[in-house]
């Protein structure tokens, strides 16, 4: 599972990197850091998709949404019997008489 998690957040880290650095433009002297390159990558997709290359990050940020949802409910799944343990020990803990406040 960590190499799944690995690969799930490899392109998020590397785009959301790259896309942050770029909009505020901390080039650091590279070029392809620059927020000129930023605008000319998202006008070429946008040209591309026929779609306003604003809308292109939004897109992004909602598939990467989505694919995190995916891969946590992947996890869960894997994980449904120590989550369900940890479940009940909570809930035993929390509705015992024991901590149920004084009156």
């Amino acid at each position: 599972m960590r190499y799944i998690f690995a690969i799930w957040a490899a392109p998020l880290v590397l785009f959301w990197g790259w896309y942050l650095l770029s909009i505020y433009d901390m080039h650091f002297g590279y070029w392809m850091l620059s927020r000129r390159f930023n605008l000319a990558i998202f006008e070429l997709y946008g040209e591309i998709l026929g779609i306003d290359p604003a809308t292109i990050p939004w897109l992004m940020a909602k598939a990467f949404f989505f694919d995190t949802l995916v891969i946590l409910a992947i996890w869960a799944f894997r994980r449904r019997k120590q989550i369900a343990e940890r479940v009940r020990v909570l809930r035993a803990r929390y509705s015992s008489a024991e901590s149920a406040p004084s009156v």
